[in-house]
């Protein structure tokens, strides 16, 4: 309850601060930021103690939509409804492939149009995925449990030398995520109406194949689509691959027609500063001291940093395609976190902002927000997702969309 009415407050207050003519960053920053575009999004929640980034920003995008769409308030959709049928699936490939994929935390913004199509989806106030009076997720337990679940019948079918195995896993697994997230939910009522998940879902108006990834990335063909080759992409789901200016036009075109952007990128860079709600690219990385690291799910500001260049613009490393596919070949930039695109804003030197939805709660500045520059957009972007309709006509021809 505590944490509705928190929401509730915090949505009042964004709108205040957001609304202003100028706003900046952090407490005593020099960063002025002028609005381009700022479109409507749901309050910012926490993912807790949990690798589920993905759901949370997915789903804040799809709420967006909603919004977009003539809905002014949309139901807040279950985070870890999403998750768990993730899970299911994800641990039914992962044994077909006898191990050989990814069963982890993680996953991609695409794992939620695949649940919704195949499982549906349901409000958070129906499945909440808290148990035992909890109001902070931590899924620490749970996935230490499901994974041993998965690798222990792994090594069970390797011991009996791959002669199949029983239909008693599935019940099984079913029976962890019921203890953890609670009973998985068949039929509902919600507002006066019985529902089933995929009644619900097709209830929302929203239709999961008008939407798209899109990326950018040297080693694949531009203009063609193209697997990202990262662990969390385990349903293997392709992304359009353009060129890199290509990739910052789309995002620009979708929040200045009306689109918000999902999107997936490194968070742990020297220039990522979630205390100081700012992400950037100096020109000197030395003028930037660290201390500490991010925990393994990316669910907090990790490592502590402090620099002038988060509180007064600086110059920033021009970005170039060859810079950008040296660092994702080094594995330098990583495929961190999910997020979510809501506004467009420049600096007092013209340079381009985007500002950011976040699942950490409300603890920064901007309270749940954060402002990250044209550079930073440019070098440490996995890939965005959007309707395709805010991608403008000029690279819909190019891409055959």
């Amino acid at each position: 309850m505590k944490k509705t009415i928190f929401n509730f407050i915090f949505v009042g207050f964004s709108t205040i601060v957001f609304a202003q003519e100028t706003t900046t960053n952090a407490e005593n920053s020099e960063y002025k930021f002028t609005k381009v575009a700022h479109l409507d999004a749901t309050p910012v929640l926490s993912q807790g103690h949990t690798g589920t980034c993905w759901s949370f920003s997915s789903l804040s995008f799809f709420e967006s939509e909603m919004i977009r769409k003539g809905n002014k308030n949309p139901a807040i959709l279950s985070q870890m409804f999403i998750s768990r049928k993730a899970y299911e699936s994800k641990a039914e490939k992962y044994i077909r492939l006898d191990g050989k994929g990814n069963f982890s935390e993680g996953g991609a913004f695409h794992d939620i149009p695949f649940v919704i199509k195949n499982y549906g989806i349901v409000p958070q106030s129906v499945y909440t995925g808290l148990k035992d009076g909890n109001d902070v997720y931590d899924h620490s337990e749970m996935f230490s449990v499901l994974n041993g679940a998965v690798t222990g019948l792994l090594g069970y079918m390797k011991d009996m030398g791959n002669n199949g195995i029983s239909t008693s896993w599935k019940p099984a697994l079913s029976g962890v995520l019921d203890a953890y997230f609670g009973t998985d939910i068949k039929e509902f009522e919600f507002n006066g109406k019985k529902y089933t998940p995929k009644t619900y879902a097709a209830s929302l108006g929203l239709n999961m194949d008008e939407y798209v990834s899109v990326t950018s990335f040297a080693n694949s063909p531009y203009n063609k689509k193209c697997l990202i080759e990262v662990p969390d992409n385990w349903i293997w789901n392709e992304s359009y691959n353009v060129e890199l200016n290509d990739m910052m036009d789309i995002t620009e075109n979708a929040l200045k027609t009306g689109y918000t952007v999902a999107w997936g990128a490194d968070v742990s860079e020297k220039g990522f500063s979630w205390n100081e709600g700012i992400a950037i690219v100096p020109e000197d990385p030395s003028s930037i001291q660290v201390k500490g690291k991010s925990n393994k799910n990316f669910s907090d500001g990790g490592a502590e940093k402090k620099s002038n260049a988060f509180l007064q613009p600086v110059k920033e490393l021009v970005i170039t395609p060859e810079l950008r596919q040296k660092a994702y070949d080094t594995k330098t930039t990583t495929d961190d976190h999910g997020m979510h695109i809501v506004g467009l804003y420049k600096d007092q030197n013209g340079t381009r902002f985007f500002l950011v939805k976040n699942s950490w709660g409300t603890d920064n500045y901007p309270k749940g927000f954060f402002y990250v520059s044209e550079s930073y957009f440019k070098y440490k972007t996995m890939n965005i997702f959007l309707h395709r309709d805010g991608i403008q006509s000029s690279v819909k021809k190019k891409i055959g969309l």
